[in-house]
């Protein structure tokens, strides 16, 4: 017999990105060990979703029961706009006029802790019903937006009895972009609250990093006993049908948004480095890049060298990097970037090509590469060292620790959910 297990999330197909990739594949494997996961979601013609990719509705299997609700789109001032509606990382450039400073400004003091909680009194009032019809006794709330945090703390009061596991992708108060929502005094106490609310009420927490997971056990006691780290991962099934290939061009390839705190400018001396040598390369990209990047690379790099490409769906990113001679990783700079792992590291670590990350040397991303044997970290200004790895990474045979990347299979993660899940059994 199936166990129904209740998953919140606000990001879902026909959205795209890797938060709803993760518990998608979670919900792709969980019904193989007796888990029958039941979506509850936002209905999309209400929804706010950065970027949207149709083609990861197909990975979810015919069994799984997805239920939507309508929401309070308070994103309706980017209506005519739908590229400016604020992605997890501040996909574009960061709008400094006055009207994106006050807009931030609003969202920052008066849609706590996100716009996004619009969703909240449907998506609670069609749990609370699921919960009695199912008779579902473990609920999963994934985040961010963190206001679905809110959804569990609710359902967790109105039924004591039930175990609540709160997923926690992101930092809260303490993501690297929160002071550009200028948050008062007031706001950011109303903030932390709610933050150490739930992470006091639910029965278990999983985070993505271990650093994270510190963060999170900083700030209130208790919680670093219940909280597991189950990091994000890539599925073997989205690889067995595209075959590696090395392109005859040295091809350097970064996938993802690129906004202006992600810096690129220690990987600018090494490819000029390349392009004075005559060596045939491309710099290409694949998603979102900010217009400010994009023109200092422009101004940097010939023409011919370079290749932008918009945000493609999740098959046609495997194929780019399956594609590619090296592969780009940077982390945003910010003072919490050492608990940063991006989505986009673990499906690089499957392709077996070498990966060159920017950011931290003893940061958790640098620790899963590492581990991996899949590539190297550098400091973001070590040009003499970048440069040094980009013009080698060409001579040297592909390398990486295959069980240690295989940890990261969704399957093999799933099983770790399932250890979560039924470890709460015996809480309380």
């Amino acid at each position: 017999m199936q166990i129904p297990v209740l998953i919140i999330t606000y990001y879902w197909p026909p959205s795209g990105g890797a938060g709803v990739q993760r518990w998608l594949k979670f919900s792709k494997y969980l019904p193989e060990s007796g888990w029958d996961p039941i979506i509850l979601t936002v209905d999309q013609a209400a929804a706010a979703y950065p970027v949207i990719d149709n083609s990861l509705a197909d990975d979810l299997p015919y069994s799984v029961k997805v239920y939507t609700t309508p929401a309070t789109n308070y994103f309706n001032i980017y209506k005519k706009d739908k590229s400016r509606i604020p992605s997890a990382g501040f996909a574009n450039s960061v709008d400094n006029t006055f009207k994106g400073k006050l807009l931030r400004f609003v969202r920052g003091n008066f849609f706590i802790p996100d716009p996004r909680r619009g969703w909240n009194k449907y998506a609670f009032k069609k749990a609370c019903e699921l919960i009695e019809k199912e008779g579902i006794r473990h609920v999963i709330t994934t985040s961010p937006p963190h206001s679905t945090q809110l959804i569990g703390l609710k359902i967790k009061k109105r039924y004591p009895a039930l175990k609540w596991i709160a997923d926690l992708r992101d930092p809260w108060t303490d993501i690297y972009y929160y002071k550009q929502f200028y948050p008062t005094v007031l706001s950011k106490a109303i903030d932390l609250k709610l933050e150490k609310s739930v992470l006091q009420k639910a029965d278990k927490i999983i985070t993505v990093g271990e650093s994270l997971k510190k963060l999170f056990s900083a700030k209130a006691s208790g919680v670093e006993r219940k909280t597991e780290v189950i990091t994000n991962g890539y599925d073997e099934s989205d690889f067995k049908e595209v075959p590696k290939s090395i392109p005859k061009r040295f091809t350097i390839t970064y996938v993802g948004t690129l906004s202006d705190i992600y810096p690129i400018e220690g990987l600018i001396p090494a490819l000029k480095s390349l392009q004075a040598s005559g060596k045939d390369f491309l710099l290409r990209f694949v998603g979102t890049v900010s217009e400010k990047t994009k023109k200092l690379l422009q101004s940097e790099i010939q023409e011919n060298y370079l290749e932008f490409l918009p945000y493609v769906i999740h098959s046609e990113a495997i194929k780019y990097m399956m594609g590619s001679s090296l592969l780009v990783l940077i982390i945003p700079l910010h003072q919490s970037n050492k608990s940063i792992i991006t989505g986009k590291i673990f499906e690089y670590l499957a392709t077996g090509k070498p990966i060159i990350c920017l950011g931290p040397v003893e940061g958790d991303a640098a620790e899963i590469i590492t581990s991996c044997k899949a590539g190297k970290t550098f400091a973001y200004y070590d040009t003499v060292n970048i440069s040094e790895f980009v013009t080698n990474s060409g001579r040297q045979p592909e390398v990486s620790d295959e069980e240690a990347v295989k940890k990261f299979s969704r399957l093999n993660l799933t099983k770790r959910i399932i250890g979560v899940l039924e470890s709460n059994d015996n809480i309380l």
